[in-house]
């Protein structure tokens, strides 16, 4: 494990996304709430929620953090494809990427599993970290 024990405490910020693609009249079920397993945005985003206070148990030598604040939203991309996006913030000494990256990863997972009855094709993409902020590296946006 890294040591982190004589860095300046500081305001960190990580907002990662992903995407999770289906066929369209899936992607439906979830747009008009009509999953046989409930409410699959609401279900995903309690999931991604609380997969951040859980990531030092998932992903070995992560530091455990007091988190301050998780958001995690949903947008519709076109008729097949969900996209993510988490934002975890915490004042610490270290980043919460980590922790943005699980959010996002099992609110996907969470979404396949509700869904995976009607459409056994559906495929999770492109989780990548789009913005960090904080510490002695700063701020950093991808431009892709």
């Amino acid at each position: 494990m890294v040591d982190v024990g004589e860095k300046q405490v500081s305001r960190r910020l990580a907002r990662a996304s992903g995407q999770v693609r289906m066929a369209a009249e899936t992607l439906a079920l979830i747009r008009d709430k009509r999953a046989a397993k409930g409410e699959v945005l609401e279900v995903a985003r309690l999931a991604g929620i609380m997969a951040a206070k859980r990531t030092p148990d998932l992903i070995p030598l992560c530091h455990p953090l007091a988190i301050d604040a998780v958001t995690v939203d949903f947008s519709y991309v076109d008729e097949r494809t969900l996209r993510i996006e988490a934002t975890v913030q915490v004042e610490a000494k270290t980043g919460v990427e980590m922790e943005a990256l699980t959010v996002v990863s099992v609110a996907a997972l969470t979404v396949y599993d509700m869904c995976k009855a009607v459409d056994r094709g559906i495929t999770i993409e492109r989780i990548q970290l789009e913005e960090k902020s904080g510490g002695r590296s700063g701020h950093w946006r991808r431009t892709n």
